[in-house]
């Protein structure tokens, strides 16, 4: 069985519009997640 994740990510929030894009260490904040994601070993 393929096990898979999905990664909620609101672009027009109301507190923080474009948290996801943020980029506070050089890489937007989504894609910290989704580089996290790919190391868990629980996901295909």
């Amino acid at each position: 069985m393929e096990i898979v994740a999905i990664i909620p990510a609101r672009y027009a929030s109301t507190r923080l519009p474009g948290k996801p894009l943020l980029s506070d260490t050089g890489r937007p904040l989504i894609q910290h997640v989704v580089e996290a994601a790919r190391r868990a070993s629980r996901l295909d």
